[in-house]
Order: C-alpha cells, then structure tokens, then sequence
C-alpha cells in the first residue's frame, strides 16, 4: 500500500510484534493520524475544499487498512506455531508407539503361542465333554459312534499338563455315554413292540373306516344330489336378484356422481374467487407497504444529509467570519488560517472558538 494514500506509517515488521503487544501499543501512530486530522481546515464552499476533505478521510480509511493487516499477518504467523509443535509430537509419539512394539515383539509371539497351546488342549477336552452334552436326546446307533469315537482318542503325554484333567474327563464322558445307550436301547425295543401293537390296531381300522366310507359316499351322493338341485334354484332366484340390485347401484351412483360433480364445480369456482380476491388484496398492502419504507426511508436521508449541510455550513460561517476579522486587522489570509488552526489546537492560551 503507498504511503501516499494515508496519513501514517505503519510498524516495522521487526518491531512490529512488540507494538501491537504493548497496552496501547499504536497511539504514537494514531496520534500522528490524528494530527493531520487536526492540522486540516475543511472548507466545503469550493469543489477544492470538498475534494480535500473527501481525501483526506480516504485516507484515514487507507491508514486503518494498512495498521490492520500488520496485525493480521502476525496472528497469521503466531497460529503456524502451534501446528509444528502439534506435527512434532505426533511424530514423536508414532516413534516410540513403533520402537515399543518392536521391543515388545518377542513377548507377544512368545504370549500369542502359549494361549494357542492351552486353547488346543482346552479345545479337546471341551470336544470331549461335548460328546456328553444332551446324549439322552440321540438314538443308540449316534450313541455307539459316539462311544467308539471318543475311545478312539489317545490321551498321553502329548496332552502335556492337560493330561491328568484329559483322562478325568474321557472316563465320565465314557460313563455318561455308555448310560445314556443303555437307557436308550431299552427305550427302542420297548418302542418297536409299541409301534407292532400300532400297526395291528392300524390294520384294524383301516379295515373298518373303509367299509364306513363305501356307506358315507352312498349317503353323501344322494345328498349331493339333492343340494345340486336346490343350489341351481336358488343360483337362478339370486341371479335375478343381483340383476335388479345392481340396476337400481348404477343408477344410485350415477345420481350421486352428478351430484358431486355440481358440488365440486361450486366449490372450484368459490375457491377461485377467493383466491383472486386474496391477490389483490395481498398486492395492495403490498404497494402500500413499499410506498410507506420508501417514504420514511427519504425523509431520513434528507434530513440527515440536511443535518449534515448545515452543521458544516455553521462551522464554515465561523471560520470565515473569524478569519474576514483577523485580515480586516491587516493579517494575511495564511497567517489568519494558521492562527485559526493554533486556536482549535488549544496553542493559544484563554482562547478558544465557540460555533
């Protein structure tokens, strides 16, 4: 930003940070804009003086820009530090996370094949409780397999501390099989005989619902018979019957179809009447909404832009009567503007200008 454009210079870069840190850090370059404020006379009776005063209050502006984005940058700069401290530690951490699972890796393979180990062994002993489980529920053949299956399996020193606890439970698993095929061996025979019992008293009543049967379908023919009969007439009565029923709906509903159907029309054409009533309606508080803000709005900027007017026009009046005065006593128009400019200043003791 050129420095022709505002009335102060701003901080250094490298002095930058203790200004804006120090309490009231930047008076020294307010007090410089505010000097220049100061040292200006505005005069709104000349495009010149108008034009002065509008320059000098852009760069007033351009001064608050310049002394802001010092202050920007270096929070910019300040909020970079946190996240190298923060991507340091991280690497920090990923570091040492490795360094301890490299020293730790012997120890976990070492854990990992002992929990292997006894969940094999704990593994085939669970199997062989499992042979017990439920055993009433199965048939003697399951049960016999069972039973070979499980003397089958070798239980020595491969079974390492697991040994003693292995042959424990291979024996009660055995005893509770071999009880359970016992039991249901019995429970088989003792079925077959009831199921030969069932099979005669089956034959028996075969033989008898057969002959109950030939004499049901002879009854049941001459009854279908009769039923036929009768459904043909009553077919024939209701027939006829649907017929006028659904004459006398169709012309129910054709009645009631043009019933609604008028209905709806009205009702159509009310709800558009409403509709358009409601638009003009809404569209004239609308126009008179918008004339209302529009008016009130005009009347504000005027008399604020009057309030204005004539605050500078008063403050000019004086100035330029002050300063007729001082060159009707035979001072140069200059010297009676800097005399006015020490007397605003409060340079000039006991005097001051009343507006």
């Amino acid at each position: 930003m050129s420095t022709e454009n505002q009335l102060a210079v701003v901080p250094p870069k490298e002095t930058a940070l203790q200004v804006f840190q120090a309490p009231n850090g930047l008076d020294p370059y307010l007090q410089q804009i505010r000097a220049e404020i100061d040292s200006f006379v505005p005069d709104v009776s000349t495009k010149k003086g108008r034009d002065a005063i509008a320059s000098i209050a852009h760069k007033v502006a351009r001064s608050k820009t310049a002394l802001d984005n010092v202050g920007k940058e270096l929070v910019a700069e300040l909020k970079e530090i946190p996240k190298k401290i923060d991507a340091e530690r991280k690497r920090m951490r990923d570091t040492l996370d490795a360094w301890k699972d490299e020293v730790r890796a012997p120890l976990n393979e070492w854990e990992q094949a002992e929990a292997d180990r006894v969940a094999k062994h704990e593994d085939r002993i669970t199997m062989m409780r499992e042979f017990a489980s439920e055993a009433g529920e199965y048939d003697a053949q399951y049960l016999t397999d069972r039973i070979a299956q499980l003397e089958a399996i070798e239980v020595g020193t491969d079974w390492e501390e697991f040994e003693a606890e292995a042959h424990r439970v291979k024996a009660a698993t055995l005893t509770t099989l071999q009880l359970a095929l016992t039991k249901r061996q019995a429970y088989e025979a003792e079925q077959a005989e009831l199921e030969r019992l069932r099979a005669e008293a089956a034959q028996r009543e075969q033989k008898e619902r057969e002959e109950r049967i030939a004499r049901e379908a002879a009854e049941q023919a001459q009854r279908e018979a009769e039923q036929r009969a009768q459904a043909e007439r009553d077919a024939a009565a209701k027939r006829e019957a649907d017929a006028k029923a659904a004459a006398e709906r169709r012309e129910l509903e054709l009645k009631l179809q043009a019933e609604q159907a008028e209905r709806e029309k009205l009702e159509a054409q009310q709800r558009a009447e409403q509709a358009e009533r409601k638009a003009i309606d809404d569209a004239l508080l609308a126009v008179a909404e918008e004339r209302r803000r529009l008016k009130e709005e005009n009347d504000r900027i005027e008399a604020e832009a009057k309030a204005r007017e004539a605050d500078i026009a008063h403050k000019t009046a004086v100035l330029t009567s002050i300063k007729e005065s001082f060159m009707g006593a035979g001072i140069t128009e200059e010297q009676a503007k800097a005399i006015i400019n020490m007397i605003r200043k409060g340079e000039v003791p006991s005097v001051s200008i009343t507006y």
